[in-house]
């Protein structure tokens, strides 16, 4: 059997994080003397990397500004995490679905907007860093949608496009995946609406881990 490659997004998709997000964006923007966006906004750049989340949120800063908005959150949540204040739980099933499909010999990937920091704080909370066999972040490639994390997956395990899925809640990932010929599956408990993840080029909108994993079981 051929190599069968799933990359996840991580906020949103793995761990429901809107909550830690929200709340280190308030403080980045208190920080800043400015107005904090209101959560339902903040919630929309989830996924894109620091900069490009800051220059939507404040379209009319300058690039410093932006750079400051970026270390100003990553402070912030940093402090957070150091006072025990960050969750960032599991959705439900998820656990037991990277588990199987590791068991059951997919190589599994994550291509998120996190730092490398962050995503590897959140992966060992779960207890699942060991599943994960290529890590790519914001701090080595370009924003979603962007292809340049999903094509540093492809070259780290050698799988075929075609036998390769990004799993996302995000139109970001959708686009993303698109970008880089990859399938295309979103899920329905993050941060963008369905039809806005068929519109971005998905496949089929999971509602549930099972919808998931049959859409996975699927290519096999």
């Amino acid at each position: 059997m051929s190599l069968r490659l799933a990359i996840f997004d991580c906020d949103g998709t793995l761990v429901d994080s809107q909550a830690d997000i929200c709340a280190a964006m308030d403080s980045a923007f208190g920080a800043a003397g400015l107005a904090a966006p209101d959560r339902t906004v903040t919630r929309r750049v989830v996924g894109l990397s620091l900069h490009e989340a800051m220059r939507q949120l404040h379209p009319e800063g300058a690039h410093d500004d932006h750079a400051a908005l970026t270390q100003l959150y990553k402070d912030a949540f940093r402090a957070r995490r150091e006072a025990g204040q960050v969750g960032e739980p599991l959705y439900d099933g998820i656990a037991a679905l990277i588990e199987e499909l590791s068991r059951d010999g997919w190589l599994l990937g994550v291509a998120t907007g996190k730092s490398d920091r962050g995503l590897a704080h959140c992966l060992a909370a779960h207890g699942l860093a060991g599943h994960f066999v290529t890590l790519q972040t914001a701090d080595r490639h370009p924003s979603k949608p962007h292809p340049s994390m999903i094509e540093a997956c492809l070259d780290a395990t050698g799988v075929e496009r075609a036998r390769t899925a990004m799993i996302g809640d995000t139109a970001y990932d959708m686009e993303m995946a698109v970008n880089a010929g990859v399938r295309a599956f979103g899920v329905d408990w993050g941060y963008h609406h369905p039809q806005e993840l068929m519109d971005a080029g998905a496949e089929a909108v999971a509602a549930s881990m099972d919808g998931l994993r049959a859409l996975l079981r699927g290519m096999e």
